[in-house]
């Protein structure tokens, strides 16, 4: 027992001074760098905060020492400047419709709405007939092939002043157009009410669309008028005139 006794002394003393050694030994310096934790830390140089959006005055960029901060900044800013400056806007015309109701040419299949202001019995719809004229009462038959709704109307005056009203009044306009027709490839091929203002494609359009077989990009289209018949081959966006046929072709591949 006094052995171990004498031995305890020194052992305390030991784990005194290692203790004391670890106690006093400190570390070399580590060095630390916070992330940024967003684009606008890199680029401003500090975080991005909502409420700040709202202020007035605009937040402080504070300063760096790196040059590759500053060229991102001007691209950022530039970028920006591009984006939201407006852009230019074109408009394009709108389409100036025809007007058939003063040069449109009468002929077979029209029908017409003549008024004699005063005169009930002569106030009707006349329908156009295949000889190209109307029948009225007293005045009989007047031609209407040919002319514009004015220039019957002009006829119909003539005629009533001739021994049966004394200052007559008309006018003439068109009640319904006689119709179109359209033949080839399309769904249902036939005979169409002609609508103003149409074009080839609205014509297709009524006519059910394109067959699987049909030639999309031009049709055939034949327009009689006075001078007589002729047939041009033309974009689907060409005006369509009453009484003008549609010929829709097929594609050989």
């Amino acid at each position: 027992m006094r052995v171990a006794r004498a031995f305890r002394l020194p052992i305390i003393v030991a784990m005194a001074a290692l203790a004391l050694s670890g106690c006093t030994h400190t570390s070399g310096p580590v060095a630390t760098v916070q992330q940024p934790r967003d684009l606008d830390s890199l680029a401003y140089g500090q975080p991005y905060n909502p409420a700040m959006q709202s202020a007035v005055a605009p937040p402080s960029r504070t300063a760096d020492s790196g040059g590759a901060i500053n060229a991102l900044r001007a691209s950022f800013a530039s970028t920006s400047a591009r984006s939201y400056a407006p852009l230019p806007v074109g408009y394009a015309a709108a389409p100036i419709p025809v007007g058939y109701d003063t040069a449109y040419r009468l002929d077979a299949g029209d029908k017409l709405r003549v008024v004699v202001y005063g005169q009930e019995g002569l106030t009707n719809t006349y329908a156009i007939d295949a000889g190209g004229s109307i029948t009225m009462p007293l005045i009989g038959s007047v031609s209407a092939r040919g002319r514009t709704p004015a220039g019957l109307a002009s006829e119909i005056t003539g005629k009533l002043r001739n021994g049966y009203i004394r200052d007559p009044s008309v006018a003439v306009e068109v009640e319904s157009y006689r119709p179109f027709f359209i033949l080839g490839e399309v769904a249902a091929p036939g005979q169409y009410p002609y609508v103003p203002n149409m074009s080839v494609e609205s014509a297709v359009a009524i006519a059910g669309g394109f067959s699987p077989r049909a030639k999309r990009d031009r049709v055939t289209l034949t327009h009689t008028d006075a001078s007589g018949s002729s047939r041009f081959v033309v974009p689907l966006g060409t005006p369509l005139s009453p009484g003008d046929t549609v010929f829709v072709g097929e594609r050989w591949f």
